[in-house]
């Protein structure tokens, strides 16, 4: 059976997505019970981070560790990958000594090269242009809380980035509408405007985007290595501050999320975050239970599930 690998949402299909997040709320229910689960006992995550972290490196870790398995970390500094040794041959040794890699980089080529040369799955955990396993999360909370996101309304508020991006895979693969409100040059990647164009859509006025909305979504106006366009994208972005009130347009069931950290007073206002609208801290937990789930199902021909 070939290796599966994660690297975008594209790479599951809509049934298996569907029921990754029902396993992960499963997982969310049996760890709040404190039912011990430990199908991983002797195998191995390899986390590779070109990227600083606290939520993906935790989650991935303590996931690792509440299956019985183990972690190892892995940085550029640490290891030959950051003395310039070929993609191909990292790929090819590490995956010979561990069960699952996951990797937070910059160039998305890199882990569709590390994929390509690796004999256990790929996990994308962040490159510059899609963050799936965050998607994982948000589609579990939502689920969580409203049930299912099939034929609602998303509304995505600022830079059309990484997750933006994810957003507009997720549209396509759960059903949902997607409408984004981006400043003018900051807009997602016209080729997945185009490929998405049956459930994603531009939409100038953001107080427009947010009507009737069930979900809205935001990120920081700068993401990492981008802190040189600080200034400029604060004054590009202050229009599409979410707020309490910006949420009063949407639908009266209406959820708020971020994949944090979050920079009160820039992409949301100072209160957000303790609105009751906001379900942040259950997305932020959720990353750990979705990426459980996740692993458990690219290493299901290799495990004894319960």
């Amino acid at each position: 059976m070939s290796v599966r690998h994660f690297l975008t949402l594209l790479d599951l299909s809509p049934t298996e997505l569907e029921a990754l997040i029902r396993r992960a709320s499963e997982l969310r229910k049996m760890q709040h019970a404190g039912e011990v689960y430990q199908p991983f006992v002797g195998r191995t995550l390899g986390m590779i981070f070109e990227k600083s972290s606290t939520r993906t490196r935790i989650s991935f870790e303590t996931g690792m560790g509440q299956f019985g398995g183990h972690a190892i970390f892995l940085s550029p500094k640490d290891t030959q990958l950051g003395r310039g040794e070929p993609i191909e041959d990292s790929a090819r040794v590490i995956s010979s000594m561990v069960d699952l890699i996951m990797i937070r980089t910059f160039e998305h080529e890199k882990v569709e090269r590390f994929a390509e040369y690796s004999s256990v799955p790929i996990i994308n955990a962040l490159t510059d242009d899609f963050h799936p396993c965050q998607l994982l999360a948000d589609m579990q909370t939502y689920y969580e809380h409203r049930g299912s996101i099939k034929d609602k309304i998303v509304t995505w508020v600022g830079d059309g980035n990484n997750m933006c991006s994810s957003f507009m895979a997720a549209a396509h693969q759960f059903g949902f509408e997607l409408r984004v409100a981006a400043p003018y040059g900051f807009e997602p990647n016209p080729d997945l405007m185009e490929k998405f164009k049956h459930c994603v859509s531009l939409v100038e006025d953001v107080q427009e985007a947010a009507k009737d909305a069930h979900l809205i979504v935001t990120d920081v106006w700068a993401s990492m290595g981008q802190e040189s366009e600080q200034n400029t994208r604060a004054r590009r972005f202050a229009p599409y501050q979410v707020t309490p009130s910006l949420l009063d347009k949407a639908d009266p069931e209406v959820l708020f999320m971020h994949c944090l950290p979050a920079h009160r007073g820039e992409e949301i206002s100072h209160d957000l975050l303790d609105d009751p609208r906001s379900v942040v801290w259950d997305e932020a937990e959720n990353r750990l239970h979705a990426q459980k789930a996740l692993m458990e199902f690219l290493l299901k021909d290799k495990i004894k599930l319960s």
